[in-house]
């Protein structure tokens, strides 16, 4: 029982170095004579990200947005790619429910919510289950996974629906399927390592990966092994991680520690690897090679992005890199028409180029609670494209509606926490989770 201890510690350590907070001295290192020198700002050394010349004058043209009717796992459908989804342009708080147990010193709330059949479904950050009615959010049932004899601290993995079940991939090392119209288990199988992502499903097939970076691909209907694949353990991470991305046949799955593999779905054979771990490192924070953004797959395209700075877009089928930049993220970042939006790490919300990777606009969200002193780093979620609107939340409880064409910022609300975990849209709704276990409908 020790390693899953020691796991959380070294995660927790590795956001702190994200959220640039004060950690020095919370972690009890001493004062020392400085040392000779001229001293330069390591922040002084964050690159500003800029619009390419060849952008200029061009126009952004989307798809025309279309209804969701689902989110039925991390990141939308198994693919990761949601395109412009369409919403009511004055939308307002329809209702608001506590799901449980948010992030304290013990435990961390990461699984974002899912939506299908009509229903809402969370995971606390003590695992318990929870449904909702959409559209009242009334509770429809609950359920504690987390076994008797586990104690706390334990950071959890997420949830996956298809076909009337839920897949729950849990931080106690247990794959979990439930009833979802009435929470029953139908099989619980215990692996060799927690989880601290959500699980992939697609035809009866369901993809998760663990700590120690192994993935699992099992059966929908037993959870019987099918094939694994395993990337390089690290030992050390980020808080939170990226579920696989399935299309086309292939199964594509990023480690932390900078891998991506391309499977087929059949019997896990690798079809093409690459990895994202040699890119330029600025400070202390992006020496994590960890991919935490999800992998998309969008009409022949892979399109990763890692923590330590390098965006790419593969193909799908030859594993050849079609365009890379040196921009870093920890956030997934999203595909619409012929262009991508995405966060970086230095809390830009950009639009580029989905064919060339050219960079249209840049549009610098706030960095610090405290600009004067810098201090208290904002953690910026998201985005979601709705209705001609790109909606980001941060970790000051602040959701913001900013232009796709120009980047401007077109308005924002208030929310009850922080928001950390990325919103998701369906049946004409947007569904915020706040770090203190809030769930808020907009619609």
């Amino acid at each position: 029982m020790i390693f899953f201890f020691i796991r959380p510690f070294i995660i927790f350590a590795g956001i702190l170095l994200v959220s640039g907070c004060g950690s020095l001295p919370f972690l009890g290192t001493t004062e020392k004579p400085p040392l000779p020198g001229k001293r330069i700002s390591i922040l002084a050394q964050e690159q500003t990200l800029q619009a390419d010349s060849i952008t200029t004058g061009k126009k952004i043209l989307l798809p025309a947005p279309t209804s969701n009717n689902e989110w039925p796992q991390a990141g939308g459908y198994a693919n990761h790619a949601m395109h412009h989804i369409k919403i009511s342009p004055n939308i307002k708080e329809s209702w608001s429910i506590d799901i449980g147990s948010g992030t304290n010193d013990t435990d961390w709330l990461i699984a974002q919510p899912i939506m299908a059949d009509g229903r809402v479904y969370t995971m606390d950050a003590e695992t318990v289950i929870a449904a909702f009615n959409a559209i009242s959010g009334d509770e429809i049932w609950r359920l504690e996974l987390a076994p008797e004899d586990e104690e706390e601290g334990y950071i959890g993995g997420g949830l996956a629906f298809e076909a009337g079940r839920i897949f729950v991939a849990t931080g106690f090392a247990e794959l979990i399927c439930l009833d979802a119209n009435t929470g029953k288990i139908i099989w619980r199988r215990k692996m060799d390592n927690p989880f601290r992502t959500a699980p992939t499903v697609r035809n009866n097939r369901v993809y998760a990966v663990t700590l120690a970076n192994k993935l699992y691909a099992v059966y929908g209907s037993n959870g019987q092994t099918i094939w694994t694949h395993s990337g390089i353990e690290e030992p050390t991470n980020l808080i939170g991680g990226a579920n696989p991305a399935v299309d086309a046949g292939v199964v594509v799955v990023t480690y932390s520690s900078g891998e991506v593999a391309a499977l087929k779905v059949e019997n896990g054979k690798e079809l093409w690897t690459d990895s994202l771990a040699g890119a330029r490192k600025t400070n202390s924070a992006t020496t994590f090679t960890t991919i935490r953004g999800r992998p998309i797959i969008d009409r022949g395209l892979v399109f990763v992005i890692s923590n330590n700075g390098r965006l790419t877009a593969i193909n799908l089928r030859t594993g050849k890199r079609i365009w890379e930049r040196s921009i870093g993220g920890i956030e997934s970042p999203w595909v619409a028409g012929d262009f991508i939006f995405l966060l970086t790490n230095n809390s830009e919300l950009v639009a580029l180029s989905r064919q060339k990777g050219n960079i249209y606009w840049v549009n610098n969200l706030a960095k610090w609670e405290d600009p004067e002193d810098k201090t208290g780093r904002i953690i910026w979620t998201g985005p979601v494209l709705t209705s001609d609107r790109l909606i980001v939340a941060g970790s000051t409880g602040e959701a913001l509606s900013i232009s796709p064409y120009s980047g401007q910022t077109l308005g924002k609300i208030e929310m009850p926490d922080g928001i950390t975990i990325g919103p998701i849209v369906a049946l004409d709704t947007i569904y915020f989770l706040s770090d203190d276990a809030d769930l808020i409908a907009y619609r």
